[in-house]
């Protein structure tokens, strides 16, 4: 389990099958593909969409959490998937006759949610085959103001109570940003995808098996789109995941080895998929 830029990080994502990033410290993950055991320890979940490599663990992971009688879950939910995303659990106890009690946060663009963390979540679009938003989450920290520095305990108490807020001068880090599945345009539109301290994307094809041109005809990432736009990039980490099930680990380290450029390769971490015989499935 790795830290990258200050955040401990797990999880799995093979294109078309399943994703689902974990942050056991933020006590969050993206995304439900299939839900492996450690995600059913996050009381939070952000979905970027409702393709069921990124969604379809979700009853199982409420029903499991009460099976073990933990908490219901929150689910931040795009909204335009809110209402089928409520009328999927309502077919769901129907058939499995248990309540799989959670609750159901809809999030869209231009909205922010405080989440448990203290982390603020603000969704932007990733161009996908269906309607997909990625999350940036921001960390608000606050400095006292040069007129105030200085002052004792007491006064600053006694400010704090009619002041409150205003006694403070807050700024915003873009820690982490989560594009989920996308264009790799949405290196160009989104500032906090260039930003953020560490920065989740997805890059599901990174050789000529598959083209540019074809990647970008499935909604999803070539390597070589990532190489272009190499000097974008100011993270202070980058994980790629969502690789195709068609490469092998190897393949995989060695594409990044020869396509990117020395001053990204050094900070790009791979999301690996398990060694195996390749197969082939269709991306979403």
């Amino acid at each position: 389990m790795p830290r990258l830029a200050g955040h401990l990080l797990d999880g799995i994502s093979i294109g078309g099958v399943e994703t689902c990033i974990d942050f056991p410290e933020l006590k969050l993950c993206f995304d439900l593909g299939r839900c492996p055991d450690a995600a059913v320890l996050r009381p939070t979940v952000l979905f970027t969409h409702a393709h069921m490599d990124h969604m379809g663990g979700v009853a199982w992971h409420a029903s499991t959490r009460e099976l073990r009688n933990m908490p219901p879950p929150n689910y931040v939910v795009p909204r335009e998937n809110a209402d089928d995303f409520v009328a999927l659990f309502e077919t769901w106890r129907r058939l499995d006759r248990g309540s799989m009690r959670h609750s159901v946060t809809p999030l869209g663009i231009g909205e922010e949610l405080e989440l448990p963390c203290k982390l603020l979540a603000r969704p932007f679009r990733s161009p996908h085959r269906v309607p997909c938003q990625g999350y940036g989450l921001w960390r608000r920290q606050r400095k006292l103001k040069v007129g105030y520095l200085g002052r004792s305990s007491a006064e600053l108490r006694e400010l704090g109570e009619r002041l409150g807020d205003e006694l403070y001068d807050w700024t915003e880090i873009p820690e982490i940003a989560f594009t989920g599945d996308t264009l790799a345009d949405v290196v160009d539109r989104e500032e906090v995808v260039r930003k953020a301290r560490l920065l989740v994307i997805e890059v599901t094809f990174v050789d000529e098996r598959v083209s540019v041109e074809k990647a970008r005809s499935k909604g999803h990432v070539h390597l070589d789109e990532i190489a272009e736009r190499a000097d974008l990039f100011e993270n202070e980490a980058l994980l790629f995941t969502h690789f195709s099930s068609r490469y092998q680990p190897y393949q995989i380290e060695r594409a990044l080895d020869r396509r990117l450029p020395p001053h990204l390769r050094e900070r790009v971490h791979a999301l690996l998929p398990p060694g195996g015989p390749g197969f082939e499935v269709e991306e979403r």
